[in-house]
């Protein structure tokens, strides 16, 4: 039971919801959700924590980048009809659909550059 509270709490903040809805479209960075829900770094790693710990999400390191995703293989089925049913509620939602158009602009940063932007990013050097 305690299990189940927790993961309804979980759902119980609009800013992880809206990182779902991220997390349904593809797998992504702290950065991307970063730039997507328009937070702080501090705020997207403690979001994709909270899904992480009950279970929604796994977690895959590529280069520098952690990158979560949407645990489907590894939930149990309650989980995933709890995933499907709140899937459905985002449909037609503005607020999502907003979420997932920066989402496509969005980009992996640089770590430790994902609170300001690079100068490299912003102009790289010429040879």
């Amino acid at each position: 039971m305690r299990g189940l509270v927790k993961v309804y709490k979980v759902l119980s903040d609009e800013s992880r919801l809206r990182a779902l809805n991220l997390l349904f479209e593809r797998e992504c960075c702290v950065c991307e959700v970063m730039q997507a829900l328009e937070i702080s770094q501090s705020k997207a790693s403690r979001i994709l924590s909270a899904l992480y710990d009950v279970g929604f999400l796994k977690l895959r390191r590529d280069g520098l980048w952690a990158l979560y995703s949407i645990d489907w293989d590894g939930m149990s089925a309650h989980l995933k009809d709890i995933l499907e049913a709140t899937r459905k509620a985002f449909e037609g939602n503005r607020q999502m659909e907003m979420d997932r158009q920066r989402l496509k602009a969005a980009e992996r940063m640089i770590p430790g550059c994902v609170d300001q932007v690079c100068e490299a990013q912003l102009s790289p050097e010429a040879p």
